[in-house]
């Protein structure tokens, strides 16, 4: 089997997760690495176990024929012109969420994928996670019925102690609470929900605390979602907190219900129906890149390349996560429901 080979753009803690992900897979290598600093090959190589060529100029990093796919992990902003020009070059596209922090760049980055004809992952990895792997089996096994509310919160302190912090407070680079974390909340929320979200209300406030003044945009906000098939739910986007890391989900149906690592649901016979059961299964808690399951996510792409199919989480429903993001922000803007278009 030919091996899959990987550049590397922006040389970062994000980076590093991708690298390890990616190399646990069967013929799958990181091959080149692209960065504003100049990168000693040698102790790149020493680093992750094999030749690794290290380019600054970008292009130049897409021109390489030996290439497969391009594994973005750039600032936020730098996401749409560096997918066209990947893109351009006909490379598969990994990119790091948010995909883009307004809408011109998120139809620039749909444009070039969609134009281009690569295969594009966008890493809302939160999907393959074995918490939602379990919701995902309960639902299509009608154990809680039809939902017809959910929600998924995200609470996460991004403060001074906290390697994103400097840039990750400017709206320029942030994007907004939403875009630059509680994305994965809303993302995952729309999987499970199984329907397309067609409008949104949002409310946004921000801590007094001094390290929280800092961002200049707000940085928490609470989104309702109204689905096509008539459910509703919500996402809280909370990166001005002090409290452990906390991935909240409740979702509610006609048979059933799920609170985190707990269910409820009549299907089952000889079920203590005072109380709730319990789900043993590894949660979604923590922040850091290193714990994020990547490589499950990882594997469907490459499997997806080599069998020419589309990946099991595909790029369209990434570019509805990101158009329900940009119009949540919207609504907390201007104070009224806005359409998901």
């Amino acid at each position: 089997m030919k091996p899959l080979r990987v550049g590397i753009v922006g040389y970062g803690w994000v980076a590093g997760a991708h690298i390890t992900a990616l190399h646990e897979l069967e013929n799958v290598r990181v091959t080149a690495i692209c960065s504003r600093r100049a990168l000693d090959e040698k102790e790149l190589a020493a680093k992750h176990g094999g030749p690794v060529r290290a380019y600054t100029d970008f292009k130049k990093m897409c021109a390489d024929p030996e290439l497969d796919v391009i594994s973005i992990c750039t600032p936020h902003p730098m996401h749409p012109e560096q997918v066209e020009i990947a893109a351009q070059a006909g490379k598969h596209l990994i990119i790091e969420k948010p995909v883009a922090i307004d809408r011109p760049g998120l139809d620039r980055v749909e444009r070039a994928v969609k134009k281009s004809g690569v295969k594009a992952c966008v890493c809302f990895e939160v999907r393959v996670a074995g918490q939602f792997q379990t919701y995902r089996a309960m639902l299509d096994r009608g154990l809680m019925g039809k939902l017809h509310y959910g929600e998924i919160d995200y609470y996460h302190g991004i403060g001074p102690w906290y390697g994103q912090y400097e840039w990750n407070k400017k709206k320029a680079f942030g994007g907004s609470s939403l875009l630059t974390a509680g994305c994965h909340a809303l993302d995952a929320l729309i999987w499970l929900m199984g329907s397309k979200p067609v409008e949104v209300m949002s409310y946004a406030a921000q801590s007094a605390h001094p390290y929280f003044q800092a961002y200049d945009y707000p940085t928490t906000s609470s989104t309702l979602i109204k689905f096509e098939n008539g459910a509703v739910g919500k996402t809280a986007s909370v990166i001005d907190c002090f409290q452990p890391y906390l991935f909240n989900v409740h979702l509610v149906g006609s048979e059933g219900s799920v609170w985190n690592e707990k269910f409820h649901s009549n299907t089952f016979k000889g079920l203590d129906k005072s109380g709730w059961s319990a789900l043993h299964v590894p949660l979604v808690d923590s922040g850091d890149v290193a714990h994020h399951p990547y490589t499950a996510l990882f594997k469907d792409f490459a499997a997806a390349i080599r069998e020419d199919r589309a990946p099991q989480f595909g790029f369209d429903e990434g570019v509805l996560s990101h158009r329900t993001c940009l119009a949540a922000d919207q609504s907390a803007a201007e104070g009224r429901p806005v359409k998901v278009e």
